[in-house]
């Protein structure tokens, strides 16, 4: 079958890489290793435990695989030569790669020293693995906000050695992203010139259903939603105003409510202005559409709904390996959902934007 997405260029804005589990052991202070995230055994059953939230059940062994399952199981390390092979396979140029543990790990405990040791180990091991191959991978590194000093001295490290993005978690419990006592942090990230990204369901617990149905809602509720709560705060927090060089991505929270919220945060701002501080200089979408970003897997809706959000905000993402991603599909599953849209619309999309925000060849 013939390939309609062959001539563009495919570049992931959501990728992982499963980290090794003896990172931390090996490369954090020695004070602090008998605190990593290791697995132990509560009530005879396998764990893995997490400083700052719930020991999550390890998979019941081994179940036979075959196909497609099998090459999921086995992708996402950390070999450049195998992602390379993988992404090949799948016709994509380029990723953006998150880590996979230090998703929550890093931001999960209350400790501001620990978050930061687990976050420069990950930092300098991803940056010896991938910096290599500049034109295939843009690392994102991790930033924890708990310590706003600590935040700027890392973020001006991880600048130096080569990380392409700043990845903060989506949600601060101790303080909320439009205090102003953050603004000596989004003044050094703006004269870096480097992007902040934000991945679903990061700095918060999101497993916040454990009855029926939980899987569904915290992949909603506990994650995905984090996209709107993160656009709110910065664009009618007044952050984006004081900042017009900031550029944001909220990463694997989809796109299909950017529209809702866009018009409801212009609605409501317009109807309710005589309560609203700060005063903003447009209405709260015109900062989305500047400077805010979304990913996205399997999310038609947000595709279709481009004439109230723009095709700037909209980033596609293959989210390998997860299950819930594209690999090793993008090409044809994307051709059904772009089917129709300009070809140079699909070229933002598809990478063109991704392509511009991370600093690969367009």
């Amino acid at each position: 079958m013939s390939d309609p997405l062959s001539d563009f260029k495919f570049i992931s804005a959501d990728s992982h890489v499963n980290e090794p589990p003896e990172l931390f052991a090996e490369r954090m202070p020695e004070k602090l290793r008998d605190r990593v995230p290791h697995v132990d055994e509560v009530d005879g059953v396998p764990h893995l435990i997490v400083e700052g939230m719930r020991p999550r059940k390890m998979p019941k062994g081994r179940v036979e695989l075959e196909g497609e399952a099998l090459e999921r199981a086995q992708a996402g390390g950390w070999d450049p030569k195998q992602r390379m092979a993988d992404q090949d396979k799948d016709g994509i140029s380029a990723e953006v790669v998150y880590p996979t543990l230090s998703l929550q790990s890093s931001f999960s405990t209350p400790d501001p020293e620990l978050q930061m040791a687990l976050s420069s180990a990950y930092n300098d091991w991803s940056a010896e693995i991938f910096s290599a191959h500049p034109d295939r991978f843009a690392v994102a590194a991790i930033v924890p906000m708990l310590d706003i000093q600590a935040a700027c001295d890392e973020a001006k490290r991880v600048h130096d050695i080569g990380h392409r993005s700043l990845f903060l978690p989506a949600q601060v419990p101790t303080r909320p992203y439009n205090d102003p006592a953050y603004d000596a942090f989004w003044g050094l990230v703006q004269e870096l010139d480097i992007p902040l990204t934000f991945h679903a369901g990061t700095g918060h617990e999101p497993r916040v259903e454990r009855g029926p149905g939980g899987a569904v809602i915290n992949y909603l509720l506990g994650a995905q939603l984090d996209g709107a709560h993160i656009l709110l705060y910065f664009a009618a927090g007044g952050v984006l105003d004081r900042f017009p060089e900031l550029e944001l991505v909220t990463v694997e929270t989809g796109g299909s409510w950017l529209a809702w919220v866009m018009t409801q945060m212009d609605e409501i701002y317009e109807k309710h202005h005589m309560w609203a501080k700060p005063l903003l200089s447009m209405k709260p979408s015109d900062f989305v559409r500047r400077q805010c970003h979304v990913t996205f897997q399997n999310d038609p809706v947000a595709v279709t709904t481009r004439a109230f959000t723009g095709v700037e905000p909209l980033l596609w993402g293959s989210d390998y390996p997860h299950p819930e991603g594209t690999w090793p599909n993008s090409h044809p599953l994307m051709a059904d959902i772009l089917d129709g849209v300009p070809d140079d619309e699909k070229r933002m999309i598809l990478g063109g934007t991704t392509a511009r925000i991370f600093g690969f060849e367009a």
